[in-house]
């Protein structure tokens, strides 16, 4: 089962070794080049709802789940100062299977690195999203050094 994740994982992208995506990026500035890494932590949650029906009538169990992103970024400017941030993200990919979550954690988390695209497609919109926020960082940052 491990096996089918990772090999689920692998197919989805970049992958660090952790399992973590990362999406790399360098970005230009005034001060110098910089290097941009930002690194997406994927933790999945189950929500257990419904009843067990008694004899006769059907169950109304089902398993609602979410793969809750978090990406951080790390910045290295050419002057070594490091600028990192990090942004979360709940339900990028959700679902939901009936009957119990723990009967279901592992399809449920082959499901998840199948759908590795979307997890992708969020980190890189967070980039996006945080170039110009990190470029005003980085003129603070080289207007404060250069004034110190």
């Amino acid at each position: 089962m491990n096996m089918l994740l990772i090999a689920g994982l692998a197919l989805g992208g970049a992958v660090a070794s952790d399992g973590a995506l990362e999406h790399h990026v360098r970005m230009d500035h005034h001060s110098g080049p910089v290097a941009v890494r930002y690194n997406a932590d994927i933790g999945v949650t189950h929500k257990q709802i419904g009843a067990v029906a008694t004899g006769g009538r059907p169950s109304t169990l089902r398993c609602l789940w979410s793969a809750n992103v978090t990406v951080h970024r790390e910045a290295r400017g050419a002057n070594g100062a490091t600028l990192m941030r990090s942004a979360a993200r709940d339900g990028v990919i959700a679902g939901s299977r009936p009957g119990w979550c723990s009967t279901h954690r592992a399809a449920i988390a082959q499901e998840v690195a199948a759908r590795q695209d979307a997890v992708r497609d969020h980190v890189q919109a967070v980039a996006r999203d945080d170039h110009e926020r990190l470029r005003a960082e980085m003129d603070r940052l080289y207007a404060e050094t250069r004034a110190g």
